[in-house]
């Protein structure tokens, strides 16, 4: 009985990493939402949704708007008690991210087994098939679901941070780039973050739960590998590009798939992240004193300050004081600095 189940028990090999043929389930229930296959999906400037920059910009200025405008709002009401919404919309995170995930592995697997990483970062045959595009779009769209996050935050009156907020307009426009640059290399930085997304909001919804995470700074940590990783790679495939289209005299591995202006925006957006959340790290878990607070004359001051900064209200606060949306305050003192996760 036991033998013949496991013959039954599909066998993983290099084109089903997972046993299981996951693109024709993904693409049947694809065409069961948009009537369509995702096989037939076709990415489109001026065409597909949200595939122009004016259709961006908007969508942004939009979450700006309504974030900012929320949080003035909330001031003269009660904050929102949403923890059963709020561990839906991260289990519903989770999930996504996960599906997407395995089906980015599904691609990626074969290609660069068979083909190696630099073809499969820099050749658009490599990192840019019809089956990639579809996962590179769905997973540009998933980033607006994400705006979400910020808007609990409004409704339960809890301070908007320059780096939440900053990470999720940011991430949004990334994402529209590499898209309209055709860049080959961007599945590393999407599957890393998709990965760092499943744990993360994982966490989000275990501790809407009540549960007590241990493992909670190991999130900071990942994070910042995941943009160490993501610099590294960014840094290359650029680097071949430019050295490929404008100095070939210099050292280079050949010609690397992407748009100008996608390369600038990823070199300079990454490594943003990368500044701020180790700034963030540093502040909230390196701590110089048993007290929590750090030593005079030292850096780990300016870091705390700025991992905890809240964007300013326009309306500014009649006692002259920061508070934090009227219901909390965060000042670093007294028991040591406020430490929250950030969102990436």
């Amino acid at each position: 009985m036991a033998a013949e189940f496991l013959q039954n028990v599909p066998v993983p090999t290099l084109d089903r990493p997972f046993g299981v043929h996951l693109w024709p389930i993904f693409d049947q229930a694809y065409e069961k939402v948009m009537g369509y296959p995702a096989s037939e999906f076709k990415f489109q400037e001026g065409v597909t949704p949200l595939s122009t920059f004016k259709e961006t910009a908007t969508m942004l200025i939009t979450y700006y708007i309504i974030i900012f405008g929320g949080r003035e709002i909330m001031k003269k009401l009660p904050a929102f008690k949403l923890n059963f919404l709020f561990m839906v919309h991260n289990l519903f995170l989770t999930v996504v991210s996960g599906i997407l995930l395995v089906l980015f592995i599904e691609q990626l697997v074969p290609t660069l087994w068979r083909h190696g990483v630099f073809y499969t970062i820099c050749d658009q045959r490599g990192g840019w098939t019809q089956p990639l595009i579809v996962l590179y779009y769905l997973n540009y769209i998933n980033k607006y679901v994400e705006f979400i996050d910020t808007i609990f935050l409004a409704l339960k009156k809890k301070p908007l941070t320059f780096l939440h907020t900053y990470h999720h307009g940011a991430t949004a426009l990334l994402c529209y780039t590499q898209l309209i640059g055709v860049t080959a290399v961007q599945w590393v930085p999407i599957t890393i973050n998709l990965l760092v997304h499943v744990v993360m909001y994982w966490y989000y919804f275990q501790s809407a739960r009540g549960v007590r995470i241990w493992w909670k700074k190991y999130i900071t940590m990942l994070q910042i590998l995941q943009f160490v990783i993501d610099v590294g790679f960014i840094y290359f495939a650029s680097y071949t590009y430019f050295t490929s289209s404008y100095f070939p005299w210099l050292p280079n591995m050949g010609k690397c798939a992407g748009e100008e202006f996608a390369a600038m925006a990823g070199i300079g957006i990454i490594s943003s992240y990368l500044v701020l959340f180790i700034s963030f790290y540093i502040a909230t878990y390196n701590k110089t004193a048993k007290t929590g607070r750090p030593r005079r004359n030292t850096g780990q001051k300016s870091l705390i300050d700025m991992k905890n900064f809240e964007v300013p209200s326009p309306a500014g606060s009649q006692n002259g004081g920061a508070k934090s949306n009227g219901s909390a305050s965060s000042t670093g003192r007294s028991n040591g600095p406020v430490t929250r996760s950030r969102k990436a």
